[in-house]
């Protein structure tokens, strides 16, 4: 490491972030270059590190992720300026949700199948869709692009901290946490047992959904297991590492 990344701020914040941002191009649950993450840098959660405009998570690395202000709109007027959708989505949220320490937003291929649903609320089908129960909001009145004014529609759905998941009627998933661990791992299970649900939907046969009182008591065993999120970034970081992957640069 240089001495250039030393004197960056927020550097393993920055590292953690880039590794985030590779794994969900590897697992394919990114759109081309339009989506984007987020993760607050101040005690109000108005600075925030985001990725630059429209460059492919594959490529992004530490020092390349922005700093945004959430109060100060001429951030869209200079070089380095942020995609237009992610500053309302992005800034509406963390200017209205100091909880949302984290946020990413993804159409990741099965959520978005799920959002594009009548009832786009996933049932605790299995062990991994449990993980969501009472903790999920169906945003079901889209109106059209994330720009400011739809980005702070948004952001007012998260008002109850409990729930961590946005299903974005038509649109995708916003996930949100404290961490970039604890919110890459809900982002990533939320797709997988997504999965097994469009699944099991396109079996035709019936389903055994969990009875409520065994989802919401696995709902809480998981989110008291001991750091699965920290272990989960920490593996994946070592992957990139022993590849020799320049996220961390």
């Amino acid at each position: 490491m240089d001495g250039s990344q030393t004197n960056i701020e927020n550097w393993e914040e920055r590292i953690d972030l880039a590794a985030a941002f590779r794994w969900t191009a590897r697992l394919n649950m990114h759109e081309g270059v339009a989506n984007h993450f987020s993760l607050s840098i101040n005690e109000d959660g108005t600075k925030f590190l985001m990725n630059p405009n429209q460059v492919h998570f594959n490529r992004i690395k530490a020092s390349d992720l922005l700093v945004i202000d959430a109060n100060d709109p001429s951030t869209l007027e200079g070089p380095n300026a942020p995609d237009i959708t992610a500053w309302g989505l992005h800034g509406g949220l963390h200017r209205h949700c100091p909880h949302a320490r984290c946020a990413m937003h993804v159409h990741s291929v099965y959520a978005t199948v799920l959002a594009c649903l009548q009832d786009s609320i996933l049932p605790p089908l299995d062990q991994n869709a449990a993980m969501f129960y009472d903790r999920q909001v169906v945003d079901d009145n889209y109106g059209g692009l994330a720009l400011e004014e739809e980005g702070e529609r948004c952001a007012k759905l998260f008002d109850d901290p409990k729930k961590k998941v946005m299903i974005m009627g038509n649109h995708g998933i916003m996930v949100i946490g404290d961490t970039v661990a604890e919110t890459f791992n809900r982002m990533y299970f939320f797709e997988r047992a997504c999965e097994v649900y469009i699944n099991a939907l396109q079996t035709g046969q019936p389903l055994r959904i969990l009875p409520d009182e065994i989802a919401a008591k696995t709902a809480q065993e998981i989110e008291d297991y001991p750091d699965p999120d920290i272990r989960h970034l920490a593996e994946l970081k070592a992957l990139l590492d022993e590849e020799g992957s320049d996220y961390a640069a």
